[in-house]
C-alpha cells in the first residue's frame, strides 16, 4: 500500500496539471474499482475546475468549482500518469514504460490544459469518490483520521497523549490511523530505527505517569519527520507497484535503514548487530535488537 511520501509525490506530480485547469471531460471505463462509481460520476466533474489538489493521509482531495471534492486513493497498485501532447513522461535514471499496462487504465481525466491524467490499476483497490465539501468531516474514510505527522500539531506531546495507556506494542500503535496517519510498515520500521526504539515496545512508555512526553517520545517524532521529509525529497520508494506521475521510480529504497534487509549489518554507529525480521500483527517488522530498546 502505498505511505504518505508516495501519495505526497504523486499530489507534487498532479499539482502543475490540475490546479487551476478544467476537466473538459471525465471517463470511467468500467463501472467499479474497490466501490462501484456513483452514477454521476463522470456527469458531475465535466466542466469543472480543480481549484486546490490537497492530502490526506494517503488520500488525494481535489478541490472543485462545484464545491465538491473528489476523493482519490490509489489502492494497493493504482498510480497516475500525466500525458501531455509533446510527451507521456519524464524519463530519468529509473523511468519505467507505462504503455503495455493501457488494459488497467480505468479513469481518464480530459483538462483543459490539453494534458490527459490517467488512473492505472491493476488489482482495483483504490477507489474515487465525489463528496460535497460540507459532508467531508462525516466522510466514513476519514472522520477518525489521525493528526498529520508533518503538520504543525504533531509533537511529542500530542503523541504522547495518544499513546497514554495504551496496551498495544509500539509499532501497532503507529500503524493506528486514528493515532497518527498516513504512516505505512515501511516509515513506521524506519523511524523506530532511527529513534533506537524496539517495535516491541509499549506504546504507553511514550508518556510517563502524568501524561508528559518521555524522551523516547521526542525522539520518535523527530525520527518520524526526518523519514518522512527524507522519503518524499527522494520521490518515495516505489516497492512493487507505485510509480511517480512521471513514470520514474523514486529512489528512497535505497536509503532504506533497515526495512527489507534481513540479515545485513546494523547501520547504526559503533554497533555490531544484525538486522533481524519477525512478523508482528500480520505484517513483516525489521529491526536491530541489540540498538533498539
Amino acid at each position: 500500500m502505498p505511505e504518505l511520501p508516495e501519495v505526497e509525490t504523486v499530489r507534487r506530480g498532479l499539482q502543475p496539471v490540475m490546479e487551476g485547469a478544467k476537466i473538459v471531460t471525465a471517463e470511467a471505463r468500467r463501472g467499479d474499482l474497490r466501490f462501484p462509481f456513483q452514477p454521476d460520476f463522470a456527469k458531475r466533474l465535466q466542466g469543472q475546475t480543480v481549484t486546490g489538489l490537497g492530502r490526506r493521509a494517503k488520500y488525494l482531495l481535489a478541490d472543485l468549482g462545484s464545491g465538491d471534492v473528489l476523493l482519490m486513493h490509489l489502492g494497493m497498485s493504482g498510480s497516475f500518469r500525466v500525458i501531455k501532447p509533446e510527451h507521456e513522461t519524464t524519463p530519468g535514471e529509473f523511468h519505467y514504460p507505462r504503455g503495455k499496462d493501457s488494459v488497467h487504465d480505468h479513469v481518464v481525466f480530459h483538462m483543459s490544459s490539453g494534458a490527459e491524467i490517467v488512473f492505472n490499476d491493476p488489482r482495483r483497490f483504490g477507489f474515487m469518490k465525489i463528496i460535497a465539501r460540507g459532508k467531508l468531516d462525516a466522510e466514513p474514510h476519514l472522520k477518525d483520521l489521525g493528526p498529520e505527522p508533518l503538520g504543525n500539531a504533531f509533537d511529542a506531546a500530542m503523541l504522547a497523549r495518544a499513546c497514554a495507556n495504551k496496551k498495544t506494542s509500539l509499532k501497532a500503535a503507529l500503524l493506528d490511523q486514528r493515532v497518527v496517519a498516513g504512516l505505512g510498515n515501511i516509515y513506521v520500521c524506519e523511524a523506530l530505527f532511527r529513534a533506537h526504539l524496539s517495535p516491541r515496545r509499549l506504546a504507553a512508555t511514550l508518556a510517563t505517569r502524568k501524561g508528559e512526553p518521555t524522551d523516547h517520545a521526542k525522539r520518535l517524532v523527530e525520527a518520524i519527520h526526518t523519514v518522512l521529509n527524507e522519503a518524499i525529497r527522494a520521490g518515495g520508494s516505489s516497492l512493487r507497484d507505485h510509480r511517480q506521475t512521471s513514470g520514474e521510480l523514486g529512489y528512497f529504497q535505497h536509503s532504506f535503514q533497515v526495512y527489507d534487509r534481513e540479515g545485513e549489518p546494523c547501520r547504526t554507529g559503533g554497533c555490531e548487530g544484525v538486522v533481524k525480521r519477525f512478523v508482528q500483527n500480520g505484517r513483516s517488522t525489521f529491526w536491530c535488537p541489540k540498538c533498539q530498546r
